[in-house]
């Protein structure tokens, strides 16, 4: 009797603009006919994930990525809690994962955002994609948190930036993990953004250390010299997500092989 095949989970971590190296990684799972069971996404990796998961083609998402500039989405407000209303972004996302609830989505979705009141980790698994993806992105300062039910939900990244743990609970026998947000050492500190982005940074380097056990595969596209906030160079983002795919896509395969090899014995013994 033959294995099944083992359902793969991908996990997606923060990173602001670096996140569209989540694209390229996308592409070259896919050209190797790498199909992906499950996603759990946090901030950037929420919104790639969500595009992703609505059904949103690739190609598509590659030209919407490199024409995206920040006017398209930031609406400024009068700081209270947040420099950013966050209401044009959250339309933006609403167009683009064409308006659908994450229980209804082709792939299925968690979404990782953190409730700043009681500090606990936030997964939402139903309800509008758009909701959830603005909570998740809503980075600390910059973004006005959002308000569902009685939670104020800000960035997934600061419990959870590569969300491993979820997309297993999810029932993923393989997981990939993808970590776009390593500390840029020495980096030119000129904004209020780039200071929270750092600080975000370092906060979550052990964090994300411990957690890249719990993940099989790890990836690490090496984007840290681009900045978060810099949404410029967009292209070479992706094909830095690309490059650190196809350099482990053997191990990836050889993942896959030897879960089967393990699932043919335990049936054989």
């Amino acid at each position: 009797m033959a294995s099944r095949e083992p359902k793969i989970g991908l996990a997606l971590g923060s990173g602001g603009a670096r996140g569209f190296a989540h694209l390229g990684v996308l592409k070259v799972l896919k050209e190797n006919q790498i199909k992906i069971d499950y996603i759990s996404g946090s901030s950037m990796g929420a919104l790639i994930g969500g595009f992703y998961a609505a059904g949103t083609d690739l190609e598509q998402l590659y030209k919407i990525s490199t024409h995206f500039k920040r006017k398209y989405y930031l609406d400024f407000t009068v700081p209270k809690m947040g420099f950013v209303a966050g209401k044009r972004v959250k339309e933006f996302i609403k167009i683009f994962t064409k308006g659908k609830n994450i229980e209804d989505l082709d792939i299925p979705l968690r979404v990782v955002a953190t409730d700043i009141k009681t500090g606990e980790k936030v997964v939402f698994s139903e309800g509008p994609v758009s909701d959830a993806v603005r909570a998740s992105i809503s980075i600390p300062g910059i973004f006005v948190p959002e308000k569902i039910d009685d939670r104020l939900l800000v960035d997934g990244g600061v419990v959870d930036r590569v969300p491993v743990s979820v997309v297993k609970d999810m029932g993923a026998d393989i997981v990939i993990a993808v970590d776009v947000a390593h500390v840029k050492q020495n980096m030119e500190i000129t904004s209020i953004y780039d200071v929270i982005m750092q600080s975000l940074d370092i906060l979550q380097m052990e964090l994300v250390e411990l957690r890249s056990i719990a993940a099989d595969i790890m990836l690490r596209p090496r984007v840290e010299k681009y900045n978060s906030k810099a949404f410029t160079n967009i292209d070479e983002i992706i094909s830095i997500g690309e490059d650190e795919a196809r350099r482990n896509i053997s191990r990836i395969l050889e993942c896959i092989e030897k879960w089967k090899e393990s699932k043919t014995d335990e049936q054989q013994n």
